[in-house]
């Protein structure tokens, strides 16, 4: 499986291309905007777009998903159905923030712990990680020993839960419980900044290391 990030909007939201190296086949994770861009990156490393997958309904993150999945007639997976009012409030986010005009959509397919998404011949497990938003989904690859987190883990950093229904104890446990149990050399990308791994922040996150409370 290859990955790509292309950061996008404003907030240069790491939007995620994976896709099979085999039948190249890929998934777009949190297309939050810019989506030429992202269409000229899909095209340039030959990949076809079969899904959409979103791991939080946040707008930098979901705001070009009703869009992108018009376009291509792309079926839309996650996130979970506890973020349904963060889809719902996407006209609003955009105002807010001063994104373009950005509609509501519903998912094809709401997401939940334990749940799987295939494309090409890969497949990635889905974690429920709630905490940043109630809905937070985690998409992990497990033969690449690869996560995509969204905004519930950073390099030396948490994601933020002072947003509507985020709680800074349940993001802690999300973390703690089902993210790293997966393995302190599984690397993962977050929804902004670089790469790191969970050993990594195992060891040296303040918020989340070990022995840190």
């Amino acid at each position: 499986m290859k990955a790509l990030i292309v950061p996008v909007t404003a907030f240069q939201q790491n939007c995620t291309l994976l896709w099979c190296e085999r039948t190249l086949e890929g998934v777009v994770i949190d297309p939050g905007g810019d989506l030429d861009l992202i269409l000229e990156e899909a095209r340039t490393a030959g990949v076809k777009l079969v899904k959409i997958l979103l791991t939080h309904a946040h707008i930098d993150h979901a705001g070009g998903t009703a869009e992108l999945a018009e376009r291509l007639g792309l079926p839309v997976e996650g996130p979970q159905r506890l973020d349904d009012f963060w889809i719902k409030l996407l006209p609003q986010q955009s105002r807010m923030f001063g994104f373009p005009p950005v509609p509501m959509f519903t998912p094809d397919r709401w997401l939940d712990q334990g749940d799987t998404v295939e494309f090409g011949g890969e497949t990635l497990e889905v974690l429920h990680c709630p905490g940043h938003t109630p809905g937070h989904v985690v998409f992990f690859h497990r033969g690449e020993r690869l996560a995509v987190v969204g905004d519930v883990l950073f390099q030396g950093s948490i994601g933020r839960t002072d947003f509507p229904q985020g709680d800074h104890a349940t993001l802690l446990k999300s973390i703690r419980e089902r993210l790293f149990p997966l393995g302190e050399d599984v690397v993962f990308i977050p929804g902004h900044g670089p790469v790191s791994s969970f050993g990594e922040e195992m060891r040296h996150n303040p918020y989340v290391g070990v022995g840190m409370e």
